[in-house]
């Protein structure tokens, strides 16, 4: 069974510090970069792609809000136009980038409240969907499982590689419980280790009740902004391929050739 782990990187702003980066790149499969627009810049772009192409990391753009100054976390209300505009402007910004290294941006992954929005909201989720396959229609779309984003995505026939939260804990209905409530986070490696196994193996979503909801699970994301991430990262990465899966960047995946 396959599996790949994706991370959100070049995220340098004055909410986040890039320490970690270079060595989460030397656990994950796939890097979700920042193209400037909630966080980073041309400089962290190019040190993520760098290491990323020594490492086998595949390279994703991490869309967002243009709202460097709340971390892309502010909801905002923009027309379709302004949301595809938004997609394809930071694409470009990192492909750009990508192709100076001969590396090409194979997959998408909307960031912050953005994501957070199209999750619950089929319109917007619509939205992202028809600018992404008129982007590129051979490009993965990163969305969470279970979401609007998955079934909008499989209305309009893109490639879909659907995620878990390796660090988060699921309410009933399949959303992440809010960061603002004191239970939103798992911060100890040992039960994030066992969250991820068992939800990658069964194919469902482990709700903090006990409640289970099967789902599509293809990517695990582990964050590298919270307090002993890296311990994390590398304790569900070993503890997946000591369980036999085989990890892989999204796009050398079975699933997508």
């Amino acid at each position: 069974m396959e599996i790949n782990i994706n991370c959100d990187l070049g995220e340098k702003s004055k909410f986040h510090s890039i320490k970690n980066d270079p060595e989460l790149l030397n656990i994950v499969n796939s890097a979700n970069i920042a193209c400037g627009y909630h966080a980073g810049d041309e400089k962290t772009m190019e040190t993520v792609i760098q290491i990323s192409k020594k490492n086998g990391v595949s390279l994703g753009a991490h869309p967002s809000f243009n709202d460097p100054e709340n971390f892309g976390r502010k909801r905002m209300n923009l027309s379709s136009l302004e949301i595809k505009k938004l997609i394809f402007d930071q694409y470009e910004i990192l492909q750009k980038i990508a192709q100076k290294y001969n590396e090409n941006v194979t997959h998408i992954k909307p960031h912050g409240a953005l994501n957070n929005m199209a999750c619950e909201d089929l319109e917007l989720a619509t939205t992202l969907a028809v600018a992404i396959k008129e982007l590129n229609k051979d490009i993965i779309y990163l969305v969470p499982t279970g979401s609007q984003m998955e079934v909008a995505a499989k209305k309009n026939g893109l490639k879909i590689a659907c995620e878990i939260f390796a660090d988060r804990n699921y309410e009933d209905n399949g959303n992440l419980i809010s960061r603002s409530k004191p239970n939103a986070l798992i911060t100890d490696p040992e039960l994030a280790k066992n969250h991820v196994l068992s939800m990658v193996k069964n194919q469902a979503i482990n709700c903090l009740s006990g409640k289970q909801i099967p789902c599509e699970i293809d990517s695990v994301c582990i964050h590298g902004d919270n307090e002993g991430s890296l311990a994390t990262a590398k304790s569900i990465r070993d503890n997946l391929v000591d369980n036999g899966l085989e990890l892989k960047p999204l796009n050398k995946m079975d699933k997508f050739n």
